[in-house]
């Protein structure tokens, strides 16, 4: 357990990393917000991390951890597993000092990420594709270390790691012409709120640290009440930056007394946020680093009038998964609904449907439907877009009234998965 006497030595090694890194990563700039700085009448700041020179904060922590390293330790070659973030950094420090890497990554990753990875390593890495979360592929890494040799590196559960993404903290609060109110910060593993943590425990003790995850892989949520860091048996990977399914031991200690709340966000929320501000502010930013954005609607009395920071922790987002979000948007927000639904099997049946079914602003976008001539009504797929959230109750209502209902898919994913 990390005592309290020891973060004043804690902090000054978060000061060492930040000479180590002064010529390595991006000052990136605290940004304030406008749009949202009206919505929610307070002083919304970002902290552009996904500016940095490979688009996250990870960098910081990869390349202080291998700094530090002794040239006999990085003459074995560094292993590290990762979702993505953490080995892009891992693959530019590698390039950079002219060390073998070998990284792991799960098999979900997205291609960007993996083509990213490829770009800042060069010919210095070589990427092993295993298991379908981030633990397998860790589990992998490490086994990996131990049959061949070669230092892990890892992502977040390492004082050097945390001492790296602490100087982020530092440059935030360097950068700030007024005290902070509130932080807002995304949580993974834990590596960059244990580094925020550590530095304002000691120099913004007032500001209120509120960590930011997915309501599907609440990992220090689940720390938090439990007292300890514990396995989550089930996650979601599609905030992958974030889809840890245990926090580290270190991280935990570190942000256990610190953290002021832990925000969870549905993932629907994450792909609104992620459209707002791209269509709103053109930023593009990946789901784990639209995180601690879309964690500010829960916190909209308190924040009222406040100066308030959220990090952007990454812009790593493969245009491929653009529908996927745009489509997790409109469901969430209630405006794309899904419905099995019994058609008579003869000449207008659809006409009578769009008349007496459909309001004027509703809109099929999914239609599928094969006629059997031996039945005497058959079953579609639809899928209807609305304007409105509540246009729903009447189109609902006018499918029962017209005997065209069958089941609706929203209530049902796995379903919904199967037929569309």
């Amino acid at each position: 357990m990390m005592k309290e006497e020891t973060y004043p030595s804690v902090l000054n090694s978060v000061y060492k990393a930040a000479e180590r890194l002064r010529n390595v990563v991006v000052r990136t700039p605290l940004a304030v917000n406008n749009n949202l700085s009206t919505i929610y009448n307070a002083r919304i700041s970002f902290k552009r991390e996904d500016l940095q020179r490979v688009r996250s904060y990870k960098i910081r922590g990869a390349y202080n951890k291998m700094a530090v390293m002794s040239p006999e330790s990085l003459a074995k070659g560094v292993v590290c597993a990762s979702a993505g973030n953490h080995a892009q950094g891992v693959a530019f420090a590698c390039s950079t000092m002219q060390v073998k890497g070998t990284i792991f990554m799960p098999l979900p990753t997205p291609g960007q990420k993996l083509e990213q990875v490829k770009m800042f390593g060069g010919t210095y890495i070589d990427i092993v594709l295993y298991g379908d979360t981030f633990d397998e592929a860790k589990d992998a890494a490490v086994k990996f270390c131990d049959d061949n040799g070669g230092i892990f590196i890892h992502p977040f559960d390492d004082q050097n790691i945390i001492d790296g993404q602490a100087t982020a903290a530092l440059e935030i609060l360097e950068q700030s012409d007024e005290p902070i109110d509130y932080l807002f910060v995304p949580v993974g593993g834990g590596g960059l709120a244990a580094g925020v943590c550590t530095v304002f425990r000691q120099l913004s003790p007032q500001t209120k640290i509120i960590g930011v995850e997915p309501s599907a892989a609440a990992s220090m949520k689940k720390a938090l009440e439990n007292g300890k860091p514990v396995l989550l048996e089930k996650i979601s990977r599609f905030v992958d930056g974030a889809a840890v399914q245990k926090v580290g031991d270190l991280n935990f200690e570190l942000c256990k007394s610190v953290l002021k709340d832990m925000a969870l966000v549905d993932e629907g929320v994450v792909c609104e946020t992620i459209l707002s501000l791209y269509n709103k502010d053109a930023i593009v930013v990946e789901p784990a680093g639209a995180l601690s954005v879309a964690a500010l609607g829960k916190y909209k009395d308190q924040i009222e009038g406040k100066n308030v920071v959220c990090i952007i922790s990454g812009s790593n987002n493969d245009i491929t998964r653009m529908e996927e979000i745009k489509e997790k948007a409109l469901l969430h927000a209630g405006l794309k609904h899904y419905f099995l639904v019994r058609f008579a099997q003869r000449p207008g049946a659809l006409k009578t449907f769009v008349m007496n079914v459909l309001g004027p602003n509703d809109d099929i976008t999914f239609f599928e439907y094969t006629q059997k001539n031996s039945k005497e009504k058959g079953i579609a797929v639809l899928g209807i877009g609305l304007r409105n959230s509540e246009d729903f109750t009447p189109l609902l209502n006018n499918m029962k009234k017209y005997d065209f209902f069958v089941n609706y898919l929203n209530n049902d994913p796995s379903l919904m998965n199967l037929l569309i």
